[in-house]
């Protein structure tokens, strides 16, 4: 039984969540959730036991400075709780922390305890992945869950990946196993420039939530860290003339292939977001929020942690590898790379 003194009730609540490691390449999507956390004051009300999930050989505790006592900050992964106001006002349950060593389906039994005992309506999973795209061109997003409903209903892919997975693909699974509404976004992170952080696809994928779950996010400096971002790539990649070349080759096959989709559909959709931003209003209204069932209570273990649907069109397994600018291409998302930050 999970006790959550303290935490009030919470109005249309949706639980989002990020995990640092194998899906979050960039450090793109746990420092999404970080802009969330700090953005809305959010107050952290649980944490996981370390013990439970993390081997600290993997990931070391940290030794800190207190007023000069020395104490010990160890990995694990917390929830808070923030309320975003306007004339909807709801609530997300954040979720952030780094991607377990063990007890996969344990670990995330315990986060749809959390989000039962909320009652979460939905829950969002970011993350980020290495793939064969361009920096000077849009952070590709793309939004994947396993239930058809959900899909039709929000504009998102049914997932047809399979492969290895991480945290990111077996709690999306374990929350279909609990009947929770889940949904995945992914941003694509250019494999040449992978190097944390990556301010342009935090802010793509802050942009994209803020379409599927309706509210107005505010952003901070994130705009400003995204220009100076894109200039100090654009440095470094006009210094190697053969870097250069290659973000050419990727920005005429992104071209080519998104030239259908340049459609009247999607060039409404970005002006209505300027016209959001302008008028610092919220969405235009699209009547009632549409409202998944609520979820009943989890029990047992999930079943199968099977594959789950983190990829993008490409296929590919992200992760946070350490590279810099470089004319090497790596292993590319088109060709199904794997993530060079797995354990």
């Amino acid at each position: 039984m999970i006790e959550l003194e303290g935490v009030p009730e919470l109005i249309d609540p949706v639980m989002v969540a990020a995990f640092e490691g194998w899906n979050d390449a960039g450090d793109a999507a746990s420092t999404a959730v970080a802009h969330l956390e700090r953005e809305w004051k959010g107050e952290v009300f649980a944490a996981l036991d370390a013990e439970d999930y993390y081997d600290f050989q993997v990931n070391r505790p940290t030794v800190f400075m207190d007023g000069g006592v020395r104490k010990i900050t160890w990995p694990t992964t917390r929830l808070s709780v923030v309320r975003v106001g306007g004339e909807k006002p709801r609530d997300l349950v954040l979720v952030r922390g780094i991607e377990p060593s063990m007890r996969w389906r344990s670990f995330c039994n315990e986060l749809l305890g959390f989000a039962h005992e909320l009652g979460v309506e939905l829950v969002v999973i970011l993350g980020a992945l290495l793939g064969d795209t361009p920096h000077t061109r849009p952070v590709p997003i793309s939004g994947t869950t396993s239930d058809a409903d959900l899909a039709r209903r929000m504009d998102l892919e049914e997932t047809k990946y399979e492969g290895p997975t991480g945290i990111v693909g077996v709690l999306q699974e374990a929350c279909t196993h609990a009947g929770v509404p889940a949904v995945s976004l992914w941003a694509a992170v250019p494999h040449y420039v992978s190097q944390p952080p990556n301010p342009k696809a935090t802010l793509a994928l802050l942009n994209r939530l803020e379409d599927l779950i309706d509210v107005r996010i505010p952003l901070g400096e994130l705009p400003e860290d995204t220009r100076a971002w894109q200039v100090g790539v654009d440095q470094l990649a006009a210094e190697d003339s053969e870097v250069a070349e290659y973000v050419q080759t990727l920005e005429e096959a992104r071209d080519t292939a998104e030239l259908p989709e340049a459609s009247g559909e999607a060039i409404a959709r970005e002006f209505e977001r300027y016209l959001r931003r302008r008028d610092g209003g919220g969405p235009p209204d699209p009547g009632e929020r549409t409202r998944p069932p609520k979820p009943p209570r989890p029990s047992g273990e999930t079943g199968e942690t099977g594959e789950s649907g983190e990829s993008t069109e490409s296929g590919a397994s992200g992760g946070s590898g350490e590279s810099g600018v470089s004319g090497e291409a790596g292993e590319s998302a088109e060709s199904g790379d794997e993530d060079s930050s797995e354990d």
